[in-house]
């Protein structure tokens, strides 16, 4: 069997060892501080590494096949760097793999050179809604048209303990598991136009957010936020015969055409209810070796582009 390193002791790092424990599935646990590592100890009953992967490769080890990357945004582009360095051949890299475009152009330059394979790990694809919703969309023969938003509740990411570097890029950091999944089911934009105002000061470039476009597949969408108002995320998307409502993201609500009502539907998610919704199934794919809903890298690095644009940054 494969060797598989969990690198990340954090609230991830604990989602992560869930699954892989679930999974039956050996692997090593390597951190960075001890009270992180020690809180992971209590709540997993697996040991942890500390000091780092650099480090603990430092020490002669044989790095291992396959790597599920779940460190804090600010050193996921050095982790995985120093892996891809020492020979890793496939990695899941937590969300979005960095927090700058630099980071994951390099990154994608990287992996090419090394014929390595990394993906992007939003979960969110995985989602027993998310599933249905795509087979919904693929019986009506395609998208017609979706609208989201992705406000996030500013209140709790001031006085989180997220670093001020991390705050700073939130819309990349966060808001993109929502932009991500919108364009998955309804197509990437060929043509966008995005408008923002305000600012925060932990998130200065923008805290209202609105655009509108047409996707790759032909598909009209729009888009709004209000960081600074009461809101949730959520994805709807059109078809000729239906609507298709995630409003909370785990739930699929659907409205027939010609009807005014409203049904939810019976998902079958128990793996959503028993591990953090959509990792079973995201982890399951990437050491089983089937990629086809992971996000590749090269996705990322234009999407960043993208994401910078929606959010106002400019570096």
């Amino acid at each position: 069997m494969e060797k598989v390193w969990l690198v990340g002791a954090g609230y991830m790092g604990t989602q992560y060892a869930k699954v892989l424990v679930g999974l039956k599935r050996q692997f090593t646990v390597i951190g960075r501080g001890k009270e992180t590592a020690d809180e992971f100890e209590k709540v997993t009953k697996i040991p942890v590494t500390t000091g780092g992967v650099a480090k603990y490769l430092a020490s002669k080890r044989t790095p291992p096949t396959r790597a599920i990357i779940a460190v804090d945004a600010q050193y996921l582009f050095e982790t995985a760097r120093t892996l891809l360095n020492y020979g890793t051949e496939a990695v899941l890299l937590e969300k979005p793999g960095s927090l700058t475009i630099k980071d994951v152009t390099e990154l994608q330059r990287l992996a090419m050179e090394k014929k390595a394979k990394v993906f992007i790990g939003y979960n969110r694809r995985f989602y027993a809604s998310v599933s249905k919703a795509k087979e919904i969309i693929e019986e009506d023969r395609g998208c017609a048209s979706f609208v989201f938003e992705f406000t996030e509740w500013s209140h709790e990411v001031k006085e989180s303990n997220r670093s001020l570097e991390e705050k700073a890029k939130w819309f990349v950091a966060n808001s993109t598991h929502v932009v991500d999944l919108a364009f998955y089911l309804g197509g990437f934009p060929k043509a966008i136009e995005c408008f923002s105002s305000g600012g925060l000061d932990w998130h200065p470039s923008a805290s209202i957010f609105s655009g509108s476009g047409v996707s790759d597949s032909g598909a009209l969408f729009s888009y709004c936020a209000n960081w600074e108002a009461p809101g949730r995320w959520g994805v709807e998307v059109l078809t000729r015969k239906h609507r298709l409502i995630l409003r909370p993201l785990e739930e699929l609500q659907v409205q027939n055409v010609g009807s005014l009502e409203v049904k939810k539907m019976v998902l079958d998610d128990e793996l959503d209810r028993s591990y953090k919704p959509g990792l079973y199934k995201e982890t399951t794919s990437f050491l089983n070796g089937v990629y086809g809903n992971l996000k590749p890298l090269a996705d990322q690095v234009r999407d960043m582009k993208l994401y910078y644009k929606m959010a106002n940054y400019r570096s």
